[in-house]
């Protein structure tokens, strides 16, 4: 499903979006990311796979009244409070929009090393930067058939960690602030790479978007 451009909204974090859910712009052109994410896969994963979970989940919210004032964070936070009829569209659909507009936050084609209070976390946490790079790489390299690999930021433990999630699982809303996601379904690089996701991981680490991570973390420690 191709979009225009005249209908895609101003960036916004889709976890404060309501129905009508909307697509946003890449805060970057389609070439940004080159030779790390190329143009016509970075123009098929947004305007056709995220554009499409977009609306899906507004298909499925329409005749649902009663849930067009919850925002995306509510709906995915409390499933139970979602008709079993579409539960399960609503946690796919929404689970996609939601990991995909993070995911185009957490690259950027001006990326700087990490530094400030991310480094010195993720030190701690993983011995080095470079030690989390590689165990956060393997866990990406490992994970079975289609989903998502993430650093959180756990509220409880006000631990970082990795969490390998299952298809458009997401990080639960008020108990992990994420940091960072990288798409690992195929569709997010078999245009270049086909069947050589380690190729495709070293690339991420090209574009990831430190400095958004670094205010993330801040964001999520001050949540408490």
């Amino acid at each position: 499903m191709s979009v225009p451009k005249s209908k895609l909204a101003v960036p916004m974090d889709a976890f404060r979006q309501s129905y009508p859910f909307t697509l946003a712009d890449l805060p970057y052109s389609y070439d940004a990311l080159e030779p790390s994410i190329d143009k016509k896969t970075l123009q098929l994963h947004h305007r056709e796979h995220h554009a499409t979970y977009v609306k899906k989940l507004n298909e499925a919210l329409a005749k649902h009244g009663e849930l067009h004032r919850m925002t995306l964070a509510d709906l995915l936070r409390d499933p139970e409070k979602v008709p079993a009829e579409i539960r399960t569209a609503v946690k796919n659909n929404g689970g996609g929009h939601l990991n995909h507009d993070f995911f185009w936050s957490a690259m950027t084609p001006e990326p700087t090393p990490p530094q400030g209070a991310l480094a010195e976390a993720l030190a701690k946490n993983f011995g080095s930067v470079d030690e989390f790079r590689q165990k956060f790489s393997e866990v990406a390299v490992r994970h079975f058939a289609s989903g998502w690999v993430a650093l959180a930021l756990d509220h409880a433990t006000r631990k970082l960690e990795i969490l390998d999630l299952k298809d458009h699982e997401v990080l639960k809303p008020g108990e992990k602030t994420g940091l960072l996601i990288l798409d690992v379904w195929e569709h997010a690089y078999y245009l270049k790479y086909q069947n050589r996701r380690p190729e495709f991981i070293k690339g991420f680490w090209q574009v990831v978007n430190w400095a958004y991570a670094n205010e993330r973390l801040a964001a999520g420690v001050g949540s408490f």
